[in-house]
C-alpha cells in the first residue's frame, strides 16, 4: 500500500488525516475522496506528496498525449484520479495492453482496492471511467499481470518508505519501464534510508530532481533507464 511513517500526535494535520473526507480542485473539478484512517491506516488518507505531484503535472510541461500511464501504492486515488481528468484534454491512450482498454492504470495492495474503487469511480464522470482501472500490484509479486515495458509514465507519491520493500519496488520499476519510460517519484525526505533508496535508483536508472516544494518540503525525481533523456 502507499505507507508512510507517521506518528499520532494533535494539531491541524492530524485531525486532516484522520478526518472521512478530503477534498481538492484539480483540472477544473473538485476532487472528494473519503479517507478510512481507522480501518486502513495511512494507506487511506491524502499525503501532501500525492497533492504535489497532482499539481506539477497540471502546470502542463508535461505532454501525455498519446501516453500510457501507470501509479504505484496510490492508497486514495487523487494522484491516479487527476491523471485521468487532465486526460481528458490530453487524449491520454492505453495502446501497449491489447488485455485492457484503460488508459491510466491505478494499482495498490489487495487491502486498499475497495476504497481506491470507490474513490476513483465516484470522481470521474461517466465518460472518462473506461479509460481508468484500478488494479491489484504488489510489488515484485504481481508483475506478470502487467506487459513487460508497456508504459510511459510510472508515478509514485510517497511510495519510498520501507527498505525492506526496496529490492522488490526497483524491480517493479524495472519491469515496467522501458528505454523510452519516464518515473516521477513524489517523496518527502525524512530518514537517512529515502536517501539510500535513491542511491539504489541511480544504480539502474539515471535520476534527477525536477521540482521542490519547499512550502510542503516535497521533491520530485525523474528517472529513466542509462543515460536515456527525455524532456516531455
Amino acid at each position: 500500500m502507499a505507507l508512510v511513517p507517521y506518528e499520532e500526535g494533535g494539531g491541524w494535520a492530524a485531525r486532516q488525516l484522520h478526518s472521512p473526507w478530503a477534498t481538492f480542485h484539480f483540472a477544473s473539478r473538485t476532487v472528494r475522496l473519503q479517507q478510512d484512517w481507522r480501518r486502513l491506516g495511512v494507506a487511506a488518507v491524502v499525503w501532501d506528496a500525492a497533492v504535489v505531484l497532482c499539481a506539477y503535472l497540471e502546470m502542463g510541461g508535461i505532454d501525455l498525449r498519446d501516453r500510457s500511464v501507470i501509479e504505484l501504492g496510490a492508497g486514495t486515488g487523487l494522484l491516479g484520479i487527476v491523471v485521468t481528468l487532465l486526460g481528458k484534454s490530453f487524449f491520454v491512450s492505453f495502446k501497449a495492453n491489447h488485455n485492457c482498454s484503460a488508459r491510466v492504470t491505478i494499482t495498490d495492495r489487495a487491502a486498499a482496492l475497495e476504497l481506491l474503487e470507490s474513490n476513483v469511480q465516484a470522481n470521474l464522470p461517466p465518460e472518462l471511467r473506461p479509460r481508468a482501472v484500478v488494479k491489484e500490484l504488489t510489488w515484485g509479486k504481481d508483475l506478470d499481470n502487467f506487459p513487460p515495458g508497456a508504459f510511459d509514465f510510472v508515478l509514485g507519491a510517497d511510495i519510498v518508505y520501507l527498505e525492506e520493500t526496496f529490492a522488490e519496488l526497483l524491480q517493479t520499476l524495472e519491469h515496467l519501464c522501458s528505454e523510452r519510460t519516464v518515473i516521477l517519484l513524489s517523496c518527502r525526505i525524512r530518514y537517512e534510508r529515502d536517501l539510500q533508496f535513491l542511491k539504489m535508483l541511480r544504480e539502474r536508472f539515471s535520476v534527477s530532481e525536477v521540482h521542490y516544494d519547499s512550502s510542503k518540503d516535497v521533491h520530485i525525481y525523474k528517472a529513466q533507464r542509462g543515460s536515456h533523456k527525455d524532456d516531455f
